[in-house]
């Protein structure tokens, strides 16, 4: 997809045999590097402002998942829809593009859990933070799962709504913005999930969300959360709405208290997609950010 509201050309390489993973690599090869990592359900589609806005001066990394974006969407037989699956895949790009120094960490959604589950393995190249409505620990005992989660998750329902109407994407970009989304970002967010077979993916992050011992990401997202901490030493903006129905202020508290020293933006006017809701102020306090807090290019 190329449009006036994605004007890229993506990259690819071959993350696992015969699986074609797609990325966004965008800015001088020799700037400092920031990793942005989607979530679900959306893509690398997401931080087209922040990498139109940063890309003068920052090398921007944003990959689409396998399953998702412009990535090949293999079936359950040649690909583990996991957590764990995730982080590899983002070792591999970073491998690939010759990345082992120091780098910006960017992550919303899902790209939270990767993003830190790369981390936990690599804590010494994460230079600094930029956390957009996420999580990265098991969910808070204050939090109890949306029954919308909870109906994709564990019912035959849910899963035929979310493979066979689209639910999930069409839904998350109706009310993950406060505003109504135009037409043509609208459209983007969800012409990657345009089939049956194209919406696997979508609900295997679903299906994937770890809420205890058994399920397959709970040893990850509980490890990760005791590692999150660790990081609270590395300059980090958190840019958050509140009114996402998922990530909300039970969140934000998680990360308020594991790494006190963020610089922290809350919006009440805003949701799950902040940077569709504050795409006016988002980029400005992410430039002063960066620029207050260097680092070296990490090629």
């Amino acid at each position: 997809m190329s449009t006036s509201e994605y004007p890229f050309t993506p990259l690819s390489f071959e993350v696992r045999p015969g699986i074609r993973m797609a990325y966004l690599d965008e800015g001088p090869q020799d700037a400092p590097v920031i990793l942005m990592l989607h979530g679900n359900p959306s893509w690398s589609f997401l931080w087209r402002r922040w990498i139109l806005g940063l890309r003068d001066q920052y090398r921007c990394i944003a990959p689409d998942h396998v399953g998702m974006g412009n990535s090949d969407k293999p079936d359950d037989a040649h690909y583990t829809y996991t957590l764990d699956s995730r982080i590899d895949d983002v070792e591999a790009l970073l491998a690939h593009l010759g990345i082992t120094g120091p780098l910006t960490l960017a992550v919303h959604d899902w790209g939270g859990g990767i993003g830190f589950g790369w981390a936990m393995r690599h804590p010494a190249q994460v230079a600094r933070l930029l956390i957009t409505n996420t999580g990265a620990f098991p969910l808070p005992k204050a939090k109890r799962l949306p029954r919308s989660l909870w109906l994709g998750r564990d019912t035959w329902l849910g899963a035929f709504l979310i493979r066979g109407l689209n639910a999930f994407a069409r839904g998350t970009a109706h009310i993950g913005s406060v505003r109504r989304l135009p037409a043509d970002v609208f459209r983007g967010f969800i012409a990657p999930y345009n089939s049956w077979a194209n919406r696997r993916s979508v609900l295997r992050f679903v299906q994937d969300i770890p809420l205890g011992k058994g399920d397959r990401a709970w040893d990850t997202i509980e490890r990760m959360g005791a590692f999150l901490p660790s990081l609270a030493d590395r300059p980090a903006l958190i840019f958050w709405g509140l009114k996402d129905f998922v990530f909300d202020r039970h969140f934000l508290q998680g990360f308020r208290d594991a790494l006190p020293n963020a610089q922290v933006h809350a919006y009440q006017d805003a949701a799950h997609y902040v940077l569709e809701d504050k795409a006016e102020v988002s980029l400005p306090l992410v430039r002063q950010f960066l620029a207050a807090n260097p680092v070296e290019s990490a090629a």
